[in-house]
């Protein structure tokens, strides 16, 4: 029997990935210096954003200890804001507010306050060096040939950022057009230079040239110098063989080395170092319950400019001109809600993370509890990408530090006897215990530290526990018990 073609009818539901939802996604995924700079850019191109300044409200939630999370509220001063074109000037987005609190301590304490008894910042500024001119200066006293000045400059221009010499001296005297012994001799002085152990070529010259120094460049020190490897490898005593010396000397040598400076240009770094502003704030009442709270401070806040929508749309416009406006409107209502929904989402999130790890912000990492995206996603009934996006980035600050959010995150190796099931940050805090209190006649191998772990209830194979000590750079058995005979 033949089937003649025909059409059907069918009616379905399937999620479309829209523009819109696309960005929303991607805001999701963004930090606040990122969202900032994201909005930054719709400001300029949508002449119906506008910024505020000022909050009058910031988003919090409570999480109870017996883990129920109560509903995440606004808590404002005044009125919660509206979308309503007929009745409010503005739109609010709920993803910003600011205190003035912090202005009136940077202006009591003002570069500008010249009645202050306090250092001023700006001169310690104005007297930075930086490690090109503090060489330079130094170059014009101890060369005063210019051919030669010109040769040190031309080396000073080839340090990296630790302070070694990162072209061969043959490069330089073809670049230059100089004998090569003439770039020899230069160097030679060069490396006098302060800070000591400059224009290195490598580690060995490096530390060689502070102990010239400090003149400790002794036979016995040239012979350590030249096998840093074997100290590396932390085989003493092959090392004490070549240097000529006894465990308490070659002790002396280790602790001299470990004093100087691998990387002497980086006394003259002054790279402000960015500090990391979390974008949650956790904090511990009185009752036993956690308060929750977004850092409202680091987030933009704009305005949905109505008024001025209204004022163009009762004007005689043409048609290309009332669909850029709508469009305008359209987008800035959007990034509004957008903002607002971001919020909401980082805020439940980082409720529901508290509660889980409730026991570690209380008790410390040893109780630790192994959690993974997916418990989270289920328990707030979002998808486990989402998840994902919020924690990428974002932190979080508690009493015991500020963590990513990720760090929440860690999976457990296996179950115990009893349904516990420690998580692998837990387990890798108790190994490093173990082996920060193991004596020097009684050093715990890993089938050591598995079965002790096994009698606490924690069953784990020793690869496991072979793992874990690398990832904390903890060496092996045999090596600490060499470091333990030279120096317990």
């Amino acid at each position: 029997m033949a089937l003649p073609p025909r059409l059907n009818i069918l009616q379905g539901q399937s999620l479309v990935m829209t523009p819109k939802l696309q960005q929303a996604i991607k805001l999701l995924h963004l930090s606040n210096l990122e969202l900032s700079e994201f909005v930054e850019q719709a400001l300029q191109n949508n002449p119906l954003l506008e910024r505020k300044d000022t909050g009058e409200y910031k988003f919090t939630a409570d999480a109870s200890q017996d883990g129920h999370s109560e509903a995440i509220s606004t808590n404002r001063l005044e009125k919660p804001p509206s979308i309503n074109i007929d009745t409010k000037e503005f739109v609010e987005a709920d993803t910003a507010s600011t205190t003035e609190n912090s202005m009136l301590q940077w202006q009591r304490h003002s570069l500008c306050d010249f009645d202050s008894q306090n250092p001023k910042i700006i001169d310690s500024w104005s007297e930075v060096v930086s490690l090109q001119d503090h060489l330079l200066k130094q170059a014009n006293v101890d060369l005063p040939n210019p051919i030669d000045r010109l040769i040190a400059a031309y080396m000073v221009d080839s340090l990296d950022d630790s302070g070694y010499l990162t072209v061969s001296l043959e490069d330089i005297s073809i670049a230059l057009g100089s004998p090569l012994r003439r770039v020899k001799n230069i160097l030679e002085v060069v490396q006098d230079f302060d800070p000591p152990g400059i224009f290195a070529r490598n580690l060995s010259e490096c530390l060689g040239l502070q102990l010239k120094d400090l003149d400790r460049y002794d036979p016995a020190m040239q012979a350590f110098i030249k096998n840093l490897g074997l100290l590396a490898k932390r085989e003493f005593g092959p090392l004490k063989q070549i240097c000529g010396v006894d465990s308490e000397k070659l002790f002396e040598m280790i602790k001299e080395i470990k004093a100087l400076n691998p990387k002497p240009a980086q006394i003259f770094d002054h790279t402000v170092t960015q500090t990391v502003i979390p974008d949650v704030l956790v904090d511990h009442r009185r009752d036993g319950s956690w308060f929750i709270e977004l850092n409202t401070d680091t987030l933009p806040r704009v305005l949905v400019d109505t008024g001025y929508y209204l004022k163009i749309q009762s004007q005689v416009l043409g048609k290309k001109d009332k669909f850029y406006i709508a469009k305008c409107y359209q987008s800035a209502n959007w990034l509004v809600k957008a903002l607002h929904q971001r919020a909401q989402t980082i805020l439940k999130v980082a409720t529901k993370i508290v509660q889980y790890q409730e026991d570690f912000l209380e008790k410390g990492v040893q109780f630790f509890r192994p959690l993974v995206l997916r418990e989270i996603a289920e328990a707030l009934n979002i998808h486990e990408s989402t998840v994902s996006r919020v924690t990428n980035n974002k932190y979080l600050s508690t009493p015991r530090g500020t963590f990513e959010l990720k760090y929440f995150f860690s999976s457990a190796p296996r179950a115990t006897s009893s349904g516990y099931s420690p998580s692998a940050k837990s387990i890798r805090f108790q190994i490093k215990c173990l082996v920060g209190t193991e004596m020097p006649d009684n050093i715990l191998s890993d089938d050591k530290i598995v079965k002790i772990l096994r009698d606490d209830g924690i069953n784990i194979a020793r690869r496991t526990v072979a793992k874990y000590r690398k990832v904390m750079d903890i060496p092996s058995s045999v090596q600490r018990r060499r470091d333990k005979a030279l120096y317990p």
